[in-house]
């Protein structure tokens, strides 16, 4: 029989560690000398810092969930009877109704449209689109304005 010719067996046993000197583990096994770790038994569970109080119990935990979204800006449609007969999202903002003219803006019913007005925004409640069309005016779905880039603004 020639060395490359034995039969060999694919799964060796694990090493049955801490079995004396002599069993090639070790008087320790690998496993250090002393302390909570080398013993045998149970283990520590995950996040455990030896009774000191663990990272996660001190971080404040928050609650509930936050939206990415921005939430649309509210203009009532009572507010368009002091505007002019087209309104968009920097005359609004120009009149103090809204933050900025590059954020979602919705209008919604309240009161009542006395005047004809073309309102270009990008979201309004469906009685309040009815109220415009009844006294004449019109709504047009626009989408938010983009805000032009710095380099851009630099060429001019």
């Amino acid at each position: 029989m020639k060395y490359h010719e034995l039969n060999t067996t694919a799964n060796k046993d694990r090493k049955r560690v801490g079995r004396g000197i002599s069993a090639g583990g070790g008087k320790t096994a690998g496993r250090g000398t002393k302390g909570q770790k080398s013993r045998t038994g149970k283990k520590l569970r995950p996040g455990f810092m030896g009774g000191q109080r663990a990272i996660m119990q001190a971080v404040p935990k928050l609650k509930g969930f936050k939206s990415a979204r921005a939430k649309a800006e509210v203009v009532y449609l009572d507010h368009l009877n002091d505007m002019s007969s087209s309104v968009d999202n920097f005359y609004l903002a120009e009149n103090h109704y809204i933050t900025s003219p590059y954020v979602k803006v919705k209008v919604i019913l309240r009161g009542n449209l006395t005047k004809k007005v073309v309102l270009k925004t990008q979201a309004a409640s469906k009685s309040a689109i009815e109220a415009i069309q009844k006294a004449g005016g019109e709504f047009i779905e626009t989408p938010v304005p983009q805000r032009k880039k710095a380099v851009e603004n630099q060429a001019k």
